[in-house]
């Protein structure tokens, strides 16, 4: 039943060849009626890989996308276009906008097919919600660029849970700390924030490197005495410390 419910795809006739490989010596036809009496369809029609499953083994190939709303001081309502790759954990900043319309969605995603450049051969698919923003025009700018789109269920946060997480580290991390005052204020903090998140805040799913990791290594700290060499440097308008050794 075990191998049944971790590996989808494998019938019954699969199932007894793997317990052979183990030195089990079963018929095929016991494997079946454990798995009928079980419950558990044969293969083809049984559910699929579960949705963390296909978010782990694909990581590397999703980008999902939605909006973080911004209050101003005079109360006027902000909208950012955020982006972020699953498997580096890498953030876009796409464009910030009082106005959102589904022209303006499109023009910033084909921005960010321009930014990405060469790195969006590496993606297959785009994650949103049905935010009516997100439109056919929107979505055929990617799958233009051989990415399938997956539109999350109803009221599903889950489904799109890493790009629901960075926009909650952004709201604790900037717009709670930080009265914004327009939306050019709003675009100069999040500029000097996008480059501390890629190339600094630490990330637990990347053993805690930075997604821009690879252009940025860890300091070797073998010397006890080497912590007299920390310093600490302000950044996001000084809400948010960085710490580097001296050079």
């Amino acid at each position: 039943m075990r191998m049944a419910q971790e590996n989808p795809t494998w019938g019954h006739r699969r199932i007894q060849g793997e317990l052979a490989r183990l030195g089990y010596n079963i018929a095929a036809s016991p494997v079946w009626e454990i798995l009928h009496a079980s419950g558990i369809d044969p293969a083809p029609r049984r559910a699929g890989p579960t949705w963390r499953q296909f978010l782990t083994a694909q990581a590397h190939a999703i980008i999902a996308c939605d909006f973080l709303v911004v209050e101003t001081v005079l109360l006027r309502r902000l909208y950012v276009l955020v982006f972020i790759e699953h498997g580096t954990r890498r953030l876009h900043l796409a464009g910030v906008t009082a106005h959102p319309t589904g022209a303006w969605t499109v023009q910033q995603a084909r921005n960010l097919v321009m930014d990405l450049d060469d790195r969006i051969a590496g993606l297959r698919f785009l994650i949103h919600d049905r935010d009516p923003l997100f439109t056919s025009a929107f979505r055929k700018v990617f799958t233009a660029e051989g990415l399938r789109d997956i539109t999350t269920m109803s009221r599903t946060p889950r489904m799109n849970a890493i790009c629901e997480r960075v926009i909650g580290t952004l709201r604790r991390e900037l717009q709670d700390r930080i009265l914004i005052l327009n939306e050019h204020h709003l675009a100069l903090v999040l500029q000097e924030y996008l480059i501390h998140y890629n190339g600094h805040r630490p990330h637990q799913s990347r053993h805690q490197r930075p997604p821009d990791a690879m252009m940025q290594p860890f300091h070797d700290a073998t010397d006890p005495n080497d912590l007299r060499s920390i310093r600490r440097r302000p950044v996001a308008t000084g809400t948010i410390n960085e710490y580097h050794h001296v050079a």
